[in-house]
C-alpha cells in the first residue's frame, strides 16, 4: 500500500512538473509557430513547388520530365532574351551604382545646403510605380515626345528606354542603402590620415571607399535583382527588346503556356536567388566598424567639395523633378501630342475606362488590409522567432523560410500561386479571385522587408526585460502587449508604410491574379496604355503616386511623435 502511494506521489509530481514545462507562454507559442508554419508552407513553400511541378509537365498534366526545358534552351529566343536581361542589369546596375554613390557621398560626406531636402527628392521616385517613368519617358523621348531630338537618331522603345526607367526607378532603392551605409564613420581614420598627410583622395581610396564596401556591393547585388525581375519598365516601353519578365506575361497570357511559363519563371528565378545568395554572403562578411570607442564623423566646410556636391545633387534633382513633372503634365494634357491643352478630363475614370475610379479604390483597399494584416502577422511572427524562449529548432527553420520570399521574382511567386490555387481539388480554391487573395500575395511578397525591420527593432531591446520578465514570472504576453510593442512602435509604423506603398506600387506579383472585381490600380495603368490611354495611364500612375506620398508624410509626421514618446520611456 505505502509503495502504491509512493508510486502515486511520483506520478503527481512529474504531472505537475511537465504542466510546469508546459507553460501558458510556450503553449501561445506553440500555437503561434504552428499557424505561421502553416501559413509559410500553404503560402510560400507550396506555390513554388506546384511552379516546379508544371515545369516538368505538358499541357495535359502529364509528367514529361526535362523536355520543356530542353525545347526552351534549343529556342534562339530564349538566349536573345537572357542575353537582353543580363545586359540591361549590367548596364543600369553600374550606372545607378555611380549615380546613388554619388549622391549618398554627398549627403553624408559635405556640409552642402538643404540636405534634408535633397534627401527627399531622392528617395521620391520609390513612391511611383515603375510604370510611371516609362510612361514619362515616352512624353519626354517617345516618337512625339518633347524632347526627342535629345536622343539624335537614338529611339527611346528599347534597350535605352528600359534602362532609363529602370534607372529612375532603381535609384532610391540604391540611395537608401548607400546612405545607411556611408552615415556611420569613425573620424579617427580621418583624423590619422590627416595627421599621416593623405591626400583627398587617397584617403577615399583608403579610408571611405573601404568602409562602405559591403554596403556598395549590397547596393549592386539588390539593383541587380530589381532590374531583371522588373516587368512594369519592359512592358510599356520594352518594344521588341525581349527580356526573361516580359517573355513569362507573353507565355502566360499571350499564349496561354503555362508550362513554358513555369520554365521561364524557373529561369528568372535561378539569377535572382545567385544574387540573393551572394547578398546574404556579403552581410555575413560585414562587420561593425563602429564601437563604443568610436567618434562619429562630422565633416568639415569644404568650399570646393561642398559647391560640386551641391552642383551634382541639383542636377541629379532637376531630373527626377523632370521625370516626375512630365507624368503630372502628360496626365493634364487633352490629347498627346494632338491637343495639348490642359484639362483633368484624363482624370475622370469613369468615362475613360469599363471600370472607372474601380482600380483605384479596390488599389487603396488592398493597400489598407495588406498594412493591417501584414504588419500584425509580421511583427507577431518576428517577436515568436526573435523571443521565444522554446522549441529552438522550430524557430531557425521558420527563419530562414522567412528571408525567401526576398529571393522569389513577383511575377514569379504570382505565376506559383495560380498553378497552387487554381485547381478544384484546392481547399482554398475559393481564395482565387478575391482581394483575401491578392493581400495575401501581397503580404508574401513583401514579408521578408517587413520581417527584418522588426527583428532589427527587437534586437535593439535590452536583454534585461527579458530576463527580469522571467525572473519575475511574468507571463510572456503581457510583455509583449505592454512592454515590446509601446516601444517598438516606430518600427511597426515603418512596417506598416512599407506594406502600405508597395502595394500601392505593385504590378508584377499580382498582373496574374486579379479580376474584374478586384483589379487594382496599377494594372489598370498597364491596360490604359496597352489601349493607347497614355493621358489616362499617367493620371492613375498620378494618383498612386500622391496616395503613396501621403501616406509617407503621415508616417514621418506619426514617426517623430511616436520616437519622443519612445526616448521618454526609456528614460523612464
Amino acid at each position: 500500500m505505502r509503495s502504491v502511494m509512493m508510486s502515486t506521489a511520483r506520478l503527481q509530481q512529474q504531472t505537475q512538473s511537465l504542466f510546469h514545462r508546459i507553460s501558458r507562454d510556450n503553449l501561445v507559442l506553440f500555437v503561434l509557430l504552428a499557424g505561421l508554419s502553416a501559413l509559410m508552407i500553404l503560402f510560400i513553400v507550396m506555390p513554388l513547388w506546384a511552379m516546379l511541378t508544371k515545369s516538368v509537365q505538358n499541357a495535359q498534366g502529364e509528367f514529361v520530365g526535362l523536355a520543356n526545358f530542353a525545347h526552351y534552351f534549343s529556342s534562339a529566343s530564349l538566349w536573345h532574351s537572357l542575353g537582353n536581361t543580363f545586359t540591361v542589369g549590367l548596364l543600369v546596375t553600374t550606372v545607378v551604382g555611380m549615380l546613388a554613390f554619388g549622391y549618398a557621398y554627398a549627403l553624408t560626406r559635405s556640409c552642402m545646403p538643404c540636405k534634408g531636402l535633397f534627401q527627399i527628392l531622392g528617395t521620391a521616385p520609390i513612391l511611383a510605380p515603375s510604370l510611371l517613368p516609362a510612361i514619362s519617358l515616352i512624353f519626354l523621348f517617345g516618337n512625339q515626345g518633347v524632347a526627342k531630338h535629345l536622343l539624335g537618331e537614338q529611339s527611346v522603345y528599347g534597350m535605352m528606354g528600359i534602362a532609363l526607367g529602370l534607372i529612375f526607378w532603381t535609384f532610391p532603392h540604391a540611395l537608401m542603402i548607400l546612405t545607411t551605409a556611408m552615415r556611420t564613420s569613425d573620424a579617427r581614420l580621418y583624423e590619422a590620415a590627416r595627421a599621416l598627410k593623405t591626400s583627398p583622395m587617397k584617403t577615399f581610396f583608403l579610408v571611405t571607399l573601404p568602409a562602405a564596401k559591403y554596403g556598395l556591393i549590397s547596393t549592386l547585388i539588390v539593383v541587380f535583382t530589381l532590374v531583371i525581375t522588373d516587368f512594369g519598365v519592359p512592358k510599356v516601353i520594352g518594344g521588341s527588346y525581349n527580356v526573361l519578365a516580359t517573355d513569362i506575361f507573353k507565355q502566360v497570357v499571350g499564349q496561354q503556356n503555362f508550362a513554358m511559363g513555369a520554365v521561364t519563371s524557373l529561369i528568372l528565378l535561378f539569377p535572382a536567388l545567385l544574387a540573393f545568395t551572394a547578398n546574404r554572403w556579403v552581410q555575413s562578411k560585414q562587420k561593425s566598424l563602429f564601437d563604443t570607442r568610436s567618434v562619429p564623423y562630422q565633416p568639415e566646410p569644404h568650399p570646393v567639395r561642398d559647391g560640386l556636391c551641391l552642383l551634382y545633387c541639383s542636377v541629379m534633382s532637376i531630373a527626377v523633378l523632370a521625370v516626375l513633372g512630365m507624368a503630372v503634365y502628360g496626365s493634364l494634357v487633352t490629347f498627346w501630342p494632338w491637343n495639348k491643352a490642359l484639362t483633368l478630363n484624363n482624370y475622370n475614370f469613369t468615362e475613360i475606362s469599363t471600370y472607372g475610379w474601380l482600380p483605384y479604390v479596390n488599389s487603396l483597399t488592398m493597400a489598407g488590409w495588406t498594412a493591417l494584416i501584414g504588419t500584425v502577422v509580421i511583427f507577431i511572427g518576428a517577436y515568436s522567432m526573435e523571443k521565444g524562449r522554446a522549441f529552438a529548432p522550430i524557430r531557425q527553420v521558420m527563419q530562414v523560410i522567412s528571408v525567401i520570399p526576398m529571393a522569389v521574382p513577383g511575377m514569379v511567386l504570382g505565376l506559383g500561386y495560380i498553378f497552387y490555387f487554381n485547381d478544384a481539388n484546392n481547399p482554398l480554391n475559393v481564395l482565387y479571385g478575391t482581394m483575401a487573395f491578392l493581400v495575401v500575395n501581397t503580404v508574401v511578397h513583401y514579408y521578408t522587408v517587413g520581417h527584418m525591420t522588426a527583428l532589427t527593432a527587437l534586437k535593439q531591446l535590452p536583454a534585461e526585460i527579458e530576463a527580469t520578465a522571467a525572473a519575475i514570472k511574468l507571463p510572456q504576453y503581457k510583455l509583449f502587449v505592454k512592454v515590446t510593442v509601446p516601444v517598438c512602435l516606430p518600427a511597426i509604423l515603418d512596417i506598416a508604410t512599407y506594406l502600405f506603398v508597395n502595394a500601392l506600387t505593385t504590378t508584377s506579383a499580382v498582373v496574374f491574379l486579379y479580376s474584374t472585381d478586384t483589379i487594382p490600380a496599377s494594372v489598370s495603368v498597364l491596360n490604359m496604355d496597352d489601349a493607347g490611354q497614355t493621358g489616362a495611364a499617367a493620371a492613375m500612375a498620378v494618383m498612386i503616386m500622391i496616395s503613396a506620398a501621403t501616406a509617407k508624410i503621415v508616417q514621418l509626421t506619426l514617426g517623430k511623435l511616436l520616437e519622443n514618446r519612445t526616448q521618454a520611456w526609456r528614460k523612464k
